[in-house]
């Protein structure tokens, strides 16, 4: 047994919202309450933890990230520059490092953010050393690639455009080095080796101490079926240290019903979770399909890659085998595609008698007024990353002109009853979750006055931030009961933190760090001068 006591504790437990002591055994929270309670029912050669002050809150999920490309990018070049230049010196100076015959792989960066816009073959072959080079945008819905990559994969003026895909091509014809959205990205991206499996899992073995030192008990995965098995092997040799709910793409589909495998099963470590589609791209390339087209793009109206048909017949595949969505959801038109698709879904359910499970939409990041109620009145989740409000709002502004006074709503939807989950999609974004918070009750970047807060109508209060990474998460993945509080019965899945987070300025909330992380009653991640 394990009692904390004379700290500042927040449970989340409705009943009993803030304690000084609770005690663990066997991984649960056994009881919480005063110090004088907890202490009285300390247990012969058990250990108490004074924690002189020290706040204490539940375990925080990240619902939406990419845990194997995460743990790949911590070695790839950082493209996050504010230049393309600044990008080639560096892709120029691992070039002068690796051994030949090696990709040269890299990540984050963005065309709205330099002045000289998008790169090209031409560019990345000077530097490159005759490497074949694979640097995917922040968004990950774009990759730049140089001459190098595209003859490995075959690609010249007479490939055609993969289905919900594009090749940027100059004016002969040309392929330009610019792949739009998965299925191009992939016509290079299957042809870069591989890790092995052991080497996988040591890299996310990695990104997971990064994660945990972030005050991360638990994340809801979206990347393939190489990242679940290494999780698996992660697993079994005890080494996976913190909660992952995995999510299942399309690929993957029939051979998870061959398993007999449904949303939910697994163990209390790694669980199976939804299955993951796509409806359009993403506002950094402009692909994310809309309603209207791009401000002062009078022909571009995004990529939309799914329609209501096929979220109704896939959906109608999934349920029957006990499966829930999550689907991928930008532009305003692909929400409402998919929202239409949910509607209709519903009533199978019901017709059919199945359950009710807990679909979800992911990003949510434009909505239609018409379209913001539907949500919750289709009780649907609504998974989103806060972060991405702020990092995006210039390109939001000057791509979706008025539409986006509904970009990134979390209010909004908040108040009409949606459940809210909140994550990060990294390595898009940082998965810090106090970033996320920030972002949330701010829509200000890091160092910003409020004043220049971002349709400030839509922030959220650090109760309701604090609940769509802990309770909503939980909800998400149907662990409600026994995850994202601290009551009695409760995983014991808790972070300590130096400072109270309620007293400190909503505009500081980003530099706030963990000092402890525990999962399943274990200390996980520990710089605390406390005595753990």
């Amino acid at each position: 047994m394990l009692s904390l006591y004379n700290g500042h504790i927040t449970t989340l437990d409705p009943h009993n919202a803030e304690v000084t002591a609770l005690a663990i055994e066997d991984g649960r929270i056994t009881a919480i309450g005063s110090d004088e309670q907890l202490l009285s029912l300390v247990k012969p050669n058990s250990k108490t933890v004074n924690l002189h002050g020290k706040t204490v809150w539940p375990g925080l999920t990240d619902a939406h990230l990419h845990l194997s490309l995460l743990a790949q990018s911590l070695d790839m070049v950082d493209c996050d520059t504010s230049t393309r230049e600044a990008c080639l010196r560096r892709v120029a100076e691992r070039a002068r490092t690796v051994k030949s015959d090696t990709w040269i792989i890299g990540h984050g960066w963005d065309q709205n953010k330099w002045p000289e816009g998008f790169g090209n073959t031409e560019l990345l072959d000077s530097v490159s050393n005759g490497h074949p080079v694979f640097l995917t945008s922040k968004s990950l819905h774009s990759a730049w690639v140089n001459s190098a990559a595209l003859k490995v994969a075959q690609i010249d003026t007479r490939t055609p455009d993969p289905a919900n895909g594009r090749i940027q091509r100059d004016e002969n014809g040309r392929p330009t080095g610019i792949l739009f959205e998965m299925s191009a990205m992939k016509l290079v991206r299957d042809r870069i080796p591989k890790p092995d499996a052991a080497a996988l899992a040591g890299m996310i073995e990695r990104a997971q101490s990064l994660l945990c030192s972030l005050g991360l008990t638990g994340v809801h995965d979206f990347d393939d079926a190489a990242c679940y098995a290494a999780l698996q092997g992660l697993e079994s040799q005890g080494r996976l240290k913190f909660r992952v709910v995995k999510g299942i793409l399309i690929d993957s589909l029939q051979d998870t019903i061959a398993a007999g495998l449904h949303t939910g099963s697994g163990s209390a470590m790694l669980r199976i979770g939804p299955l993951k589609l796509f409806a359009d791209g993403a506002l950094g390339p402009r692909t994310a399909a809309m309603l209207a087209p791009y401000e002062n793009e009078t022909t571009n109206t995004g990529l939309l890659t799914l329609t209501t048909d096929e979220v109704f017949a896939t959906g109608v595949q999934a349920v029957q085998n006990s499966i829930s969505l999550a689907i991928h959801a930008i532009g305003d038109r692909a929400n409402r595609v998919v929202l239409d698709g949910y509607q209709r879904l519903r009533e199978y359910e019901a017709q059919q008698h199945l359950p009710h499970l807990r679909h979800r939409i992911e990003h949510v990041q434009l909505l239609h007024p018409d379209d913001v109620s539907r949500l919750a009145a289709l009780d649907l989740i609504a998974s989103m990353q806060p972060i991405h409000a702020t990092s995006d709002r210039e390109m939001a502004e000057q791509y979706w002109g008025s539409r986006a006074k509904l970009a990134y709503a979390w209010r909004s939807l908040l108040d009409c009853g949606t459940i809210l989950t909140f994550g990060s999609d990294a390595p898009v974004e940082s998965p810090n979750p106090f970033w996320g918070m920030h972002a949330a009750m701010t829509r200000v970047r890091q160092c910003e006055s409020l004043e220049k807060s971002w349709q400030p109508q839509q922030c959220l209060t650090l109760q309701e931030a604090l609940h769509a990474y802990t309770i909503g998460a939980t909800y998400s993945a149907s662990s409600e009961t026994w995850l994202g509080r601290l009551s009695p019965g409760y995983a014991a899945d808790l972070i300590v933190l130096s400072n109270d987070p309620s007293s400190i300025d909503k505009r500081d909330f980003y530099i706030i760090k963990p000092e402890a992380t525990m999962v399943a009653g274990f200390w996980v991640w520990n710089t605390s001068d406390l005595q753990l």
